[in-house]
């Protein structure tokens, strides 16, 4: 059966922009916005789960790989989105969650990681050995990182058995940090050529030397910084000027493209300059639960105009009051004195938020922010001024003005950007 990537690495090397938005996000409600996206455009859908996130031992969502399948399958079979049609990855898969314990203890570890990712049916393994465990130098070298690399496939291969022909692998050192930078940027460079060739040919040089040399054409991308990111409060836009060297190292690899991560708040122009400069996979995470709680306390304040306060979910409150009980998620992040702390947790890029809304509290006022709502109704005047492109659709009768559908559709406006950005005059039905 070919491969779902086979026509993107196709188009990529003939010069024609196509690729493709890997959605980071564990959210019910960005999950089921992202299978409708995926049914309107006919597209295939690419979910990622980080190591973080989901593990061997839950992660920080309490989801094992094989419940991260089932969560996602659940809501496309709701929503007529066929198995078929859906690429689950594993993103960051490594020894990062173990890394204060030695190597060898993170390795083992990781090795589990990787095995229980596969045997769930994920085929798309970004392996990231990136960082220093316990009496590791600092930093590792780009031999040790491709060696540790090597390792993993290793499991993913042996774990995936007839299976493992579908399986595709991503590589590079360059990463962003999982769940993002502690700290505010002050400047974000594209990764130098020569770095990105040293990286590949040294992993390359590991696949020989371990003696799986016929698996190279199953790596599929190479993660390099474009020279996009962002902080707190600011977005560093791409400037394809500064990649022109970087974006040939690939040239050779008939089977490789780039992916690049934290691409999240860029235009709709620096998208698309990506995807035609080759970058085929586009990482989104925070930038659709950002969108997410646009909508949801843009609901909230629509609530406060109609809802007797008695009766009203005061999300807004809650969420705060449940942040600053439980801090661990947001505190090393965020500096400054107590008013920049509090627009950070509500407002930052970063999407400090995201951990949160999991939570018991938090889950039990959001659905009384639907009920209410729905109870109620939401009148259009007020809903133009909240929400102006969901009240453009539902003045056009392309979108029913109920907070579920409204806060789906937010987050779709997210994923529109990426769609048009990697598939140029895409359509989209209902």
């Amino acid at each position: 059966m070919p491969s779902p990537w086979d026509q993107l690495v196709r188009d990529q090397k003939a010069g024609t922009p196509s690729g493709i938005a890997s959605v980071c996000s564990a959210h019910p409600l960005v999950i089921e916005a992202a299978v409708r996206q995926a049914r309107a455009t006919g597209r295939t859908l690419l979910v990622e789960a980080t190591s973080n996130q989901v593990d061997q031992d839950g992660g920080y969502t309490g989801m094992r790989p094989a419940d991260f399948r089932d969560l996602v399958h659940g809501i496309a079979a709701e929503h007529g989105l066929g198995a078929d049609r859906i690429v689950l990855g594993g993103d960051h898969l490594g020894p990062n969650r173990w890394r204060s314990r030695p190597p060898e203890e993170a390795m083992r570890k990781a090795e589990v990681l990787v095995a229980s990712y596969v045997e769930a049916g994920f085929t798309k393994i970004h392996l990231d050995c990136s960082f220093s465990c316990a009496g590791d130098p600092v930093p590792l070298t780009d031999g040790l990182v491709a060696e540790r690399a090597v390792r993993l496939i290793r499991v993913a291969e042996r774990t995936a058995g007839p299976r493992a022909p579908g399986l595709r692998y991503v590589i590079g050192t360059e990463v962003p940090v999982p769940g993002g930078a502690h700290e505010s940027l002050h400047e974000v460079r594209p990764t130098a050529a020569p770095a990105a060739e040293a990286t590949l040919e040294r992993h390359r040089s590991a696949f020989a030397e371990a003696g799986l040399a016929d698996f190279w054409p199953r790596v599929l991308a190479l993660v390099v910084q474009p020279g996009v990111e962002f902080d707190h409060h600011r977005v560093f836009g791409y400037r394809r000027d500064a990649t022109a060297r970087l974006r040939r190292v690939l040239d050779g690899e008939d089977n490789m493209v780039f992916e690049a991560h934290s691409t999240d708040y860029q235009s709709p122009a620096a998208l698309g300059e990506l995807v035609a400069d080759r970058w085929a996979v586009l990482k989104v995470g925070p930038g659709l639960t950002f969108a997410l709680r646009e909508a949801l306390f843009a609901l909230a304040a629509i609530e406060d105009e109609l809802v007797d306060p008695a009766r009203a979910s005061r999300l807004t409150d809650v969420v705060e009051r449940r942040m600053l009980e439980r801090p661990h998620w947001w505190e090393a992040y965020y500096g400054g004195d107590s008013r920049e702390r509090y627009v950070a947790r509500r407002y930052s890029f970063s999407d400090r938020i995201r951990y949160y809304w999991a939570d018991s509290e938090i889950t039990a006022a959001r659905s009384a922010l639907f009920d209410n709502l729905d109870t109620v109704g939401i009148p259009l005047p007020l809903l133009s001024a909240h929400l102006p492109e969901q009240y453009r659709r539902v003045r056009a009768g392309e979108l029913a003005p109920t907070p579920r559908e409204l806060t789906i559709d937010r987050v779709r406006d997210v994923l529109r950007v990426y769609d048009r950005a990697c598939t140029p005059l895409i359509k989209e039905s209902a």
